[in-house]
């Protein structure tokens, strides 16, 4: 190895003030991807000087800290990968942290549109006799409702995942609706 890892200091920015996850403090691997030494050295003190800024940016766009460490380490990870070739890195890794946080709420956004249109049917199962009912279904049956009812995929696609023509989806969906509407019964 062409020196010792480096240790890094945990970050006034980082919540209860852990360290935060680093990979150089790691060896990093003599491997033809690995940076050179002056180079890598770089990387290191670039990270230590801009992480604390960079969580505390990420929160304010993202309103949770560990969401923010979570995007900013991948963030830097995508830094890494490019570190060579990127020439001005602090405008590269923020614009990669606000496209992750931009990318974040999109998700969250499209999760909770989600989850308001589903409605609570009249008579819910507890979740244990839902687990119990479904323990009666075929295994195909029991996936083919569960990627139809949880996941809230189409037939061609439960089809791609049962490897099953999409008539044969619409008959696993319709017998196993009805077996655990004669347990619902009971």
């Amino acid at each position: 190895m062409d020196e010792a890892p480096t240790a890094v200091a945990s970050h006034p920015g980082t919540p209860d003030n852990a360290p935060h996850p680093d990979a150089s403090t790691a060896e990093v691997p003599s491997s033809p991807g690995a940076l050179p030494t002056a180079r890598r050295v770089e990387f290191i003190e670039f990270y230590e000087k801009n992480f604390a800024s960079l969580v505390r940016l990420g929160t304010l766009l993202t309103g949770s800290p560990e969401v923010a460490l979570d995007l900013v380490q991948d963030s830097f990870v995508r830094l890494h990968r490019r570190w060579p070739s990127v020439d001005a890195p602090l405008p590269y890794v923020r614009r990669s942290l606000v496209n992750a946080a931009t990318s974040y709420h999109r998700r969250a956004a499209l999760a909770r549109r989600h989850l308001s249109t589903m409605r609570p049917e009249v008579g819910e199962l507890e979740p244990d006799e839902l687990f119990d009912a479904l323990a009666n279904l075929t295994q195909r049956q029991r996936a083919a409702l569960v990627l139809r009812f949880y996941d809230d995929l189409d037939d061609r696609a439960i089809a791609a995942a049962l490897r099953c023509r999409p008539a044969t989806v619409r008959s696993l969906i319709h017998r196993g609706l009805g077996e655990l509407r004669k347990v619902i019964d009971q």
